[in-house]
């Protein structure tokens, strides 16, 4: 009975740290776009790795990368609530020190809607902190839920 007690013990213990990593995941994402809603560049880049990858899928179907500091510049010519992308979180995945975040998203310019698409996140857990590693999005116009 004393083995069984334990056995259960150590199961649910590590669920439960599960979880609590996937809720810290999540809040590194959400903390990328409550920083770009606020034009918050400090909080923008606390988010990310010190070598993060930035990269959209264009209309054309080629790829475009973007430096981190860049896409930071950009938000900082913003005011706050010019840049509103509200997503969903559709697929959290976790292995170790390695998670994988799909969203689906909806993104306003100052109040109208202007686009939508789905980013995919590879985040990396380093020194205890989760940060986006890789980057890369859709972006249309079409097929839209707004």
């Amino acid at each position: 009975m004393k083995i069984l007690f334990a056995f259960l013990l150590f199961v649910s213990s590590q669920i439960f740290c599960q979880k609590a990593e996937y809720v810290v995941i999540r809040e590194t994402v959400e903390k990328l776009f409550t920083g770009m809603k606020n034009a918050d560049t400090v909080m923008i880049k606390s988010v990310f790795a010190e070598n993060a990858i930035l990269q959209t899928i264009t209309k054309n179907n080629t790829v475009k990368t973007e430096n981190v500091q860049d896409f930071v510049n950009s938000i900082s010519q913003l005011s706050a609530n010019d840049a509103d992308e509200k997503i969903t979180f559709e697929a959290i995945h976790l292995d170790g020190n390695l998670a994988s975040v799909f969203t689906p998203y909806e993104f306003y310019y100052k109040g109208k809607f202007s686009h939508c698409g789905a980013n995919s996140f590879q985040l990396v857990k380093q020194s205890d902190t989760w940060k986006i590693q890789y980057l890369i999005d859709t972006r249309r116009k079409e097929n839209c839920q707004k």
